[in-house]
């Protein structure tokens, strides 16, 4: 079987197939060998590595992982997909092909089955609709996950590692600092995709913290204080707090007094670090 990193052999494989591509699942499939090996360096592939792909599409970068991982596990929402993926693939005798939408997936279960419950690499090229959906159920579930290295829209993956302060930092890139160090690795123009889609995309690497970077002893706690901080930016962190009904006014304020901090401050000035202490402080006073 041909690699179907370039334009005309995965022209040809949609049209053995009469295959027409999915608005609803998001389908962009890569047609660039040079980005494939950019993800695959990025991710860090080896013989040893168990890695789960989510959306293997026509099987384009599930043919790179089969040559270089020890085994792949590719999880394919779309069924017309199967047979698609059962000709590419066929030369692979280290790859599986699973016919699930990966946020119903028990991933514990999966990776306790097929891999004896040790940590896996996911690598994905995420259908950006439903980006932070996946990427916080493989996060936040306990999953044995050892890095995820993914293709999400640039800016995406630009709020993922951007510092306190600026308009890209909000409750997605506290949530991915918590669990994991994120780097980008690729900026991908839309001219490798086909269908071209409209965005520019990045490939990022995520790598799981074994322990997250701050001590907090509310964590549920800290993530309600985060999402309220960041539903209205142009608010307080008083006032968001407050009209999320998560803390009353005189509390935060307090609060952050004890941090050393402004009433009228902002939910994007605070750090990770930050809101674990006044997640801490509210936490043991609500």
């Amino acid at each position: 079987m041909a690699y179907l990193a370039n334009p005309s052999n995965t022209a040809e494989i949609l049209r053995k197939y009469d295959f027409h591509f999915q608005k609803r699942y998001g389908q962009n499939f890569l047609i660039d060998p040079h980005v494939l090996d950019r993800i695959m360096d990025g991710a860090g592939i080896g013989k040893d590595d168990f890695v789960l792909e989510i959306g293997p599409g026509i099987g384009t970068m599930t043919q790179y992982l089969a040559e270089r991982a020890g085994r792949v596990i590719a999880v394919e929402i779309d069924k017309k997909l199967l047979p698609v993926l059962a000709d590419t693939l066929s030369e692979y005798d280290n790859v599986s092909v699973i016919n699930e939408d990966i946020l119903k997936v028990d991933l514990n279960e999966l990776v306790e089955k097929e891999n004896g419950g040790k940590p896996v690499k996911v690598v994905a090229n995420l259908p950006y609709y439903i980006t932070t959906p996946i990427l916080m159920a493989l996060l936040k579930k306990d999953v044995p996950v050892d890095s995820i290295t993914v293709m999400v829209q640039k800016e995406v993956a630009e709020r993922m590692q951007a510092p306190p302060g600026g308009k890209d930092y909000g409750a997605l890139s506290l949530a991915i600092q918590y669990y994991t160090k994120p780097e980008i690795v690729a900026n991908v123009p839309p001219n490798c995709f086909m269908p071209r889609p409209n965005v520019g995309s990045a490939v990022i690497r995520l790598e799981r913290y074994e322990k997250p970077p701050v001590e907090v002893r509310y964590e549920e706690k800290m993530f309600a204080l985060i999402r309220a901080s960041f539903n209205q930016r142009r608010k307080t962190l008083v006032n968001s707090l407050s009209g999320g009904g998560v803390a009353p006014k005189e509390k935060t304020a307090e609060a952050l007094e004890k941090m050393g901090l402004s009433a009228t401050v902002r939910g994007e000035a605070l750090s990770l670090a930050q809101f674990a202490r006044l997640s801490d402080i509210l936490g043991g006073e609500l």
